[in-house]
């Protein structure tokens, strides 16, 4: 029954030239594939529905979408930066504090990892390209649910002791990464570049966050279920 599966809070996308809240059909497929039920917030700083929504739901995925502003890891924004929404911006900062104090879970995907890495002390490139340019490419083009590059998978992580591998090849398409990472996270896996690519905070039930995007590849990708489903059975709990 429904009523015994669990709720998962999906983070809203944002078009600003639309004005519109839009979803990328994987991330909500991805969270009912394990028998969830995935519920997209409305866009506010409203702190009492929020804290409805913290309240209800028995998990939280931070999504992909716009920029960090750079004002939250305490640097001055440049042209490098892309479009950012405060809005947005303020409500996953609030939600995401909540729920890892209330130690539900959390996944973070692209944005939703710099995100929890900014908030919690850590600094990001605001362009990789120009600030830690290699070879290993980060800005893929479609189809999205094939390999772009590999990651190393850090011996005796969480990610290590779930998909039981040492490299893991990915999906990739953001501009912005972890630059220095959030004495609050441990890295779980890095590209050939040495950027980290996956973090946990050691000590809480789930709260992981990975730079690859599995609402694009989970159908085709064992690993990627496996991190789904982790997630889904973390919520459940």
């Amino acid at each position: 029954m429904f009523k015994d599966r669990p709720v998962i809070g999906v983070m809203p996308l944002w078009d600003d030239d639309k004005e519109s809240y839009w979803m990328l059909p994987g991330y909500m497929k991805a969270i009912e594939m394990y028998g969830a039920i995935p519920l997209m917030l409305p866009l506010t700083e409203e702190t009492e529905m929020l804290d409805y929504f913290l309240e209800s739901c028995d998990g939280f995925m931070m999504t992909g979408g716009h920029d960090i502003a750079p004002e939250i890891y305490g640097a001055e924004r440049s042209e490098l930066c892309e479009i950012v929404s405060d809005l947005r911006d303020t409500m996953d900062i609030y939600v995401l504090k909540n729920a890892v104090e209330m130690d539900k879970p959390v996944m973070g995907i692209c944005r939703g990892l710099q995100l929890m890495n900014a908030v919690y002390g850590g600094t990001l490139y605001q362009d990789i390209s120009t600030q830690n340019p290699s070879d290993t490419p980060h800005r893929m083009k479609p189809p999205y649910d094939v390999p772009r590059h590999e990651v190393s998978i850090v011996e005796g992580s969480p990610l290590h002791k779930l998909i039981d591998c040492e490299t893991l090849g990915v999906n990739s398409l953001h501009h912005q990464a972890i630059d220095v990472l959030s004495p609050e996270f441990e890295s779980m896996a890095v590209a050939p570049d040495g950027i980290v690519e996956a973090i946990y905070m050691p000590g809480k039930k789930v709260v992981w966050a990975g730079q690859w995007h599995p609402e694009f590849a989970y159908q085709v990708s064992p690993e990627n279920q496996l991190i789904m489903k982790a997630f889904v059975e973390a919520c459940a709990e």
